[in-house]
């Protein structure tokens, strides 16, 4: 009966899991779900916003996955060099699929991006998101400005975050010392930059209207800045009859018209002098972030960028400088190297080749990657269906080969004798609970446990911290 590993309990890891179980052609194949963490569902539970309970409830679904009797959680068992390497990893299995997805943040690269007060989203997404490796101390929310460099769906729900009243997310999983930070928030402006314009953004259109039906803050677009845009620029009308239009007026192949009708909408909209702005900026490119002499930002410098013609954008040689005590970059992830297993640094995934992993040119046998390792951080989490199957059907074809290797015994007998704490299923279940009467001892509904301490005692069955 074949045993395969899957590394990572997110969707891409679940859906892995699941082509494998509902398969006919290898009946029986036993799955064993992996993950560093003691919680399980990656970033749905670690990284959608609190507010959208409605993607948040794709954790059912996982759930239904993780219940299957062939399949098998056990969290709290790293891999790579603080853990299991992947050559033991194929000692314990007879296939391993690497679900890790890409858990770094892009950096800026400028001047001034290590002062304190500058972080990546993904830094603050895990803090409200209660996180165990979130930053240490939280945020201070006592500046009356912040900047969002990005116009992804990220940047959007960082910004409507900070722009939402503490109220709203006391119904919501949001730990209590954020919810407390974010009642005690002195944030009255936040600036989403980015560097193009609204058709080039990567922002849904229902994300982005979400910003506009916040009852406590109003969107402000700059008119000027949506004028350089192709797709809202009109062509010139005495152009008729004298030749195609100017690049900068002829409109990209796959505009965004959703995108831009709002944001439009936005500009044209009255003053409504609510308690928090958010401030939609677009052909801003970020060059430097300033700061007081003791090492803590105050702004952001711009350049001014325009439309280059041929899809992108050019420096035009004039600034704006940005107050912010408090800067988010939102500016796309990449992938982390797992020790003992190939690494494009280039592009940040695993070298595969149809989810097979590709060492020195040639598929490793019984390695496997799917989700967002494999193909980069592109797509909605339903895209990891369609990857996770595609690498079953690889792992598939290879398996009357891969099931000849002989593996002795139950792995988790092995990683208990090599030192390892799994969390298994009823674990996770007693840190459900243990949620669930954190959230009854505050008043609240279900509240996450925010540390690895409370989280890995609550799946012993212990009492943990009270998350105040």
């Amino acid at each position: 009966m074949p045993r395969v590993a899957v590394v990572g309990s997110g969707p891409s890891g679940v859906y892995t899991a699941q082509a494998l179980v509902q398969q006919s052609s290898v009946p029986g194949v036993l799955v064993d779900v992996l993950d560093r963490l003691p919680a399980p569902y990656g970033l749905v539970r670690y990284g959608v916003a609190p507010d959208h309970e409605k993607i948040k409830s794709l954790q059912n679904t996982l759930r239904s996955v993780l219940e299957h009797e062939r399949v098998r959680f056990l969290g709290n068992v790293e891999i790579g060099a603080e853990g299991l390497t992947p050559e033991q990893l194929l000692r314990l299995y007879h296939a391993v699929v690497y679900c890790v997805g890409a858990a770094r943040d892009r950096r800026l690269g400028i001047p001034g991006e290590e002062l304190a007060g500058s972080h990546s989203a993904t830094d603050f997404v895990s803090w409200y998101s209660a996180h165990p490796d979130a930053v240490p101390g939280g945020f201070g929310l006592g500046t009356r400005s912040v900047v969002v460099i990005g116009v992804g769906n990220v940047a959007v729900d960082v910004a409507r975050v900070l722009a939402r009243g503490a109220e709203d997310f006391r119904p919501t999983d949001v730990p209590h010392p954020a919810l407390g930070a974010l009642a005690g928030s002195a944030v009255r402006d936040v600036h989403m930059v980015g560097r193009r314009g609204p058709s080039q953004a990567k922002f849904t259109t229902k994300e982005l209207r979400e910003l506009g039906a916040l009852p406590s803050a109003e969107v402000r677009v700059e008119p000027a800045d949506l004028a350089l845009d192709p797709a809202y620029a009109p062509a010139p009308a005495d152009r008729t009859g004298s030749g195609p239009p100017t690049p900068a007026a002829r409109p990209p192949a796959a505009v965004n018209r959703r995108n831009v009708d709002v944001v439009r909408g936005w500009a044209g909209a009255p003053d409504q002098s609510r308690a928090r702005r958010i401030h939609l900026r677009f052909f801003l490119r970020p060059v430097e972030l300033l700061g007081t002499d003791d090492g803590r930002v105050t702004a952001v410098r711009f350049e001014r960028t325009a439309p280059d013609g041929q899809g992108g954008v050019r420096g035009t040689g004039a600034y704006e400088d940005i107050e912010a005590g408090l800067v988010l970059r939102a500016v796309g992830y990449r992938g982390v190297p797992i020790a003992g297993l190939p690494f494009d640094e280039a592009t940040g995934t695993v070298p595969h080749r149809a989810g097979r992993v590709l060492r020195d040119g040639a598929a490793s046998p019984g390695e496997y990657v799917a989700g967002w390792i494999k193909r980069g951080p592109t797509g909605v989490i339903g895209t990891n269906r369609s990857c996770a199957k595609e690498t079953v059907s690889s792992l598939l074809a290879d398996a009357p080969a891969l099931g000849a290797r002989r593996i002795d015994g139950d792995p988790l007998d092995a990683l208990r004798a090599a030192g390892h704490h799994p969390v298994e299923w009823p674990g996770w279940l007693a840190i459900e609970d243990a949620e669930a009467a954190l959230g009854a001892e505050l008043g609240r509904r279900s509240v996450k446990i925010p540390d690895w301490e409370g989280l890995l005692a609550a799946a012993r069955g212990e009492r943990g911290p009270s998350g105040t």
